[in-house]
C-alpha cells in the first residue's frame, strides 16, 4: 500500500514537471487593445470645475448628450519582442465638435519602452505640434492582488496602482507573457498588462487580441519625428500651453501626461 501511494506520488510529479517544461510563453508578438472613454462623465468631471461658466458648459453638454454616444472607442496595437515594446494607435481621425480639445477624446502618443535599460521614447502630440520624449520609463507604486480576470483568452492577475503621485489605477496583467510592458508607458509588473482601468478619469485600455509570432527587428523600434525633450521640458510646454484654461487646466495637463 505504501509503495503505491509513493509511486502515485512520483507520477504526479513527474505530470506536473513534464507540464511545467511544455508550458507556452509568449515572448514576441501584437496585442490589440481597445481603449473607451466615458465622454458624459469625463466632460462632466472637467467642466464641473469651471462653475463660472455654467451658464456655457451645461446646455453645451446636454447638447452634446443628444447626439453623441455615451463611449468612445480608439484601437491601438503594442508590438513587443526582445523586451521592447511600442505602442501605436490605430485610430487616425481626431475628435471633432464639442470639448474636442481634450486629449481624453483621442489617443496622442506613440511609445516606445526599451524594458531592459529603462528607457522610454514618446512621439507625442499638443495639439498642433509634435514632439519626441524621452526619459526613464514611468514609475507606478504596485500591489498585486490575488483577484483576476480572463482577458483575452489570458489568465490575468489584478494589480492596484498610484502614478503622477495621485492617479489611482488598476490594471490586470499575465506571467504567461513574460515582459513587465503595457498599453502606453504603464509598466513595471511581472507580466504583460492587458487591462488597464483608470476610474477618475473614466478611461480604460483593454487587450481583444494577442497574437504570438516573431516580429521581424525593423518592427519594434522608436518613433523618430519630432522636437526632442526629456519629460521636465514636456510639462513644462504642458503648462505654458494651457494657461490660460483656467479652472481646466489642470485635468487637461493630466490628460496629455498619460
Amino acid at each position: 500500500m505504501k509503495k503505491t501511494i509513493i509511486t502515485l506520488f512520483v507520477l504526479l510529479g513527474l505530470v506536473r514537471l513534464t507540464n511545467a517544461q511544455h508550458a507556452h510563453f509568449t515572448t514576441s508578438g501584437t496585442i490589440e487593445y481597445e481603449r473607451k472613454t466615458n465622454l458624459f462623465a469625463m466632460i462632466k468631471t472637467i467642466t464641473d470645475k469651471d462653475k463660472e461658466n455654467d451658464a456655457a458648459w451645461v446646455p453645451a453638454l446636454e447638447a452634446y448628450k443628444k447626439s453623441n454616444p455615451q463611449f468612445r472607442v480608439l484601437k491601438s496595437t503594442l508590438s513587443f519582442s526582445d523586451n521592447k515594446t511600442l505602442f501605436t494607435p490605430a485610430d487616425a481621425d481626431p475628435a471633432v465638435g464639442f470639448m474636442s480639445f481634450a486629449p481624453l477624446m483621442n489617443q496622442n502618443n506613440t511609445i516606445y519602452t526599451d524594458l531592459n535599460s529603462k528607457i522610454s521614447i514618446g512621439q507625442k502630440k499638443i495639439f498642433e505640434e509634435t514632439f519626441l520624449v524621452k526619459d526613464s520609463t514611468r514609475k507606478i507604486k504596485w500591489k498585486i492582488t490575488d483577484e483576476t480576470r480572463e482577458i483575452a483568452g489570458y489568465t490575468c492577475r489584478r494589480a492596484n496602482g498610484i502614478m503622477l503621485d495621485s492617479i489611482y489605477i488598476v490594471a490586470f496583467f499575465t506571467g504567461k507573457i513574460p515582459i513587465p510592458g503595457g498599453p502606453e508607458s504603464f509598466n513595471g509588473l511581472p507580466g504583460m498588462i492587458l487591462g488597464v482601468a483608470l476610474p477618475h478619469e473614466n478611461v480604460t485600455w483593454f487587450a481583444t487580441k494577442v497574437t504570438d509570432t516573431p516580429l521581424p527587428p525593423n518592427v519594434v523600434t522608436p518613433p523618430k519625428k519630432g522636437k526632442p525633450l526629456d519629460n521636465k521640458g514636456y510639462r513644462e510646454i504642458l503648462i505654458n500651453a494651457l494657461k490660460d484654461r483656467g479652472p481646466i487646466a489642470k485635468d487637461l495637463i493630466k490628460g496629455f501626461l498619460f
